[in-house]
């Protein structure tokens, strides 16, 4: 997915199905695992990186239109309000209102500590559309010693094919989108 994640969610309808299961989460240092099987039986994928900025810098990379396209992708726009949405796409020439575009709904939100989205609409030619919309992600932002501890979790995945396949993207996806947002803090 470009250069992002929220978050991920469009990084699904430009890599390939093979191209994703080639590559790991593994690829990018300091990111940690701990992905979880819940009570119900379903999969959480669950990433975390160290971001050296301050939780409200960070949190506005994701909640603000200049910030979310400042590392994450090239058209986007951010409403930011329970039930608002988060329109974007990695294409440089799509405009609002596009067919191809990623929209996510902001289920609820905490300013500097919490973001809720659950995916509304995606490309048409991404892959498990069905699946990934019975996930909802859940952006967590710590404060800690060196800056914000950035916590991204998807849940709700199923044991389906189509499930695997949607999880195995993201596993990937939102651990190129952490490494993407550390970029633009380390600069």
């Amino acid at each position: 997915m470009i250069r992002s994640t929220m978050i991920a969610a469009a990084l699904l309808a430009f890599v390939g199905t093979a191209s994703a299961q080639t590559r790991s989460w593994k690829d990018f240092p300091g990111v940690s695992n701990t992905s979880y099987v819940d009570a119900a039986g379903q999969k959480a994928l669950q990433l975390s990186m160290d971001i050296p900025a301050p939780p409200k810098a960070v949190f506005e990379a994701f909640a603000t239109t200049d910030g979310f396209k400042s590392w994450a992708v090239p058209m986007a726009q951010v409403d930011l309000r329970t039930g608002g949405m988060i329109e974007s796409s990695y294409d440089p020439k799509a405009k609002l209102g596009d067919a191809g575009n990623i929209k996510n709904q902001i289920v609820t939100f905490i300013p500097d500590q919490l973001l809720v989205i659950r995916n509304v609409q995606a490309p048409a030619n991404f892959a498990g559309q069905g699946e990934f919309q019975k996930t909802v992600t859940v952006i967590e932002f710590t404060p800690i010693a060196e800056g914000t501890r950035v916590r991204l979790t998807n849940t709700g995945y199923g044991d389906n094919a189509e499930a695997k396949t949607v999880y195995g993207h993201f596993e990937w996806g939102n651990a190129y989108s952490l490494a993407e947002l550390k970029k633009k803090f380390a600069k």
